[in-house]
């Protein structure tokens, strides 16, 4: 498993948060006494651990702080607080970490996919006892099974680097935050055949992005350049990478204690695998693009 370089994460880490923390705090409606007190670890040396959890082979992250942070890491970060107050604290870098993410995302190139996967929080068995998600998630409905929770929306490129991602409840259909995700992607979106739509096709088109589907069986069929039908059949590479954050990097879990730790933890456990050497991606030659355009 790839491990990330503690200093240079949080050399990342801090060098961002030093450039965005001066216009967060300029687009701040009201100012809290609170929020200038220095709460021992800085917002950098939080996300730098949040980020490290979700690459370390722990499924808990109280026992990634205590078991590994706090015995082994003490000098890295000296201005360790108690588990408990860095939960307190975590609230205070959602946008921080958040913004960290869309800095380090990856760059448009003509091919992308998008898909989306349920995030469960509890069993469906326990859904009129859950309080921590109540008037939030829903119940939604996959090839898998019915679920209660929420869906996360992904556009990746070839490469496997993520473009842009979305969390909607799980009731909401696939298609409806495409257009919203799409807005900065251009090129050639494929997606699966739950992405059908002519009024999704004509949005996304006239954004400057031509969506791709394979048909239905029940539907004719219909003209495909030769590269477009076999980019069509690679979407596997964004499955893979769901497959991946919900392995390794836990953005699937029940033990959420609120709805801002669930946003966090997800928000955290993406960084991660962006940062990532390796990726899963598609071999495709630069003459193979040609073809494609």
């Amino acid at each position: 498993m790839y491990m990330i370089d503690v200093e240079e994460l949080f050399c990342k880490a801090d060098d961002f948060y030093r450039a965005f923390e001066p216009k967060m705090r300029a687009r701040l409606i009201g100012t809290d006494r609170r929020g200038d007190r220095c709460p021992g670890l800085s917002s950098s040396e939080m996300i730098t651990i949040l980020i490290l959890f979700h690459q370390s082979h722990y499924r808990h992250f109280k026992g990634f702080y205590l078991g590994q942070v706090c015995r082994n890491m003490r000098s890295g970060f000296p201005e360790l607080v108690s588990y408990s107050r860095f939960i307190q604290l975590l609230g205070r870098i959602l946008v921080p970490v958040e913004a960290f993410l869309n800095a380090i995302k990856g760059e448009v190139s003509g091919i992308s996919f998008v898909d989306s996967t349920a995030l469960t929080v509890c069993h469906n068995k326990r859904i009129n006892r859950h309080k921590v998600f109540d008037g939030l998630a829903t119940r939604g409905k996959t090839t898998t099974g019915w679920f209660f929770g929420f869906k996360l929306h992904l556009i990746v490129n070839e490469c496997g680097d993520i473009l842009s991602w979305s969390v909607t409840q799980g009731q909401v259909d696939d298609r409806r935050p495409v257009p919203h995700l799409a807005r900065h992607v251009k090129g050639k979106l494929f997606g699966d055949k739950g992405y059908i739509s002519q009024p999704l096709f004509n949005a996304l088109f006239e954004q400057g992005t031509q969506l791709i589907t394979s048909v239905r069986s029940n539907m004719k069929a219909k003209f495909m350049p030769i590269m477009d039908r076999i980019l069509v059949r690679k979407r596997f590479i964004i499955e893979t990478i769901m497959d991946q954050l919900k392995n390794i990097s836990q953005i699937e879990h029940s033990r959420h204690q609120s709805p801002v730790n669930f946003l966090i933890n997800l928000v955290a456990a993406l960084s991660p695998y962006q940062l990532k050497p390796k990726k899963p991606s598609l071999d495709i030659h630069p003459n193979q693009l040609a073809l494609i355009f």
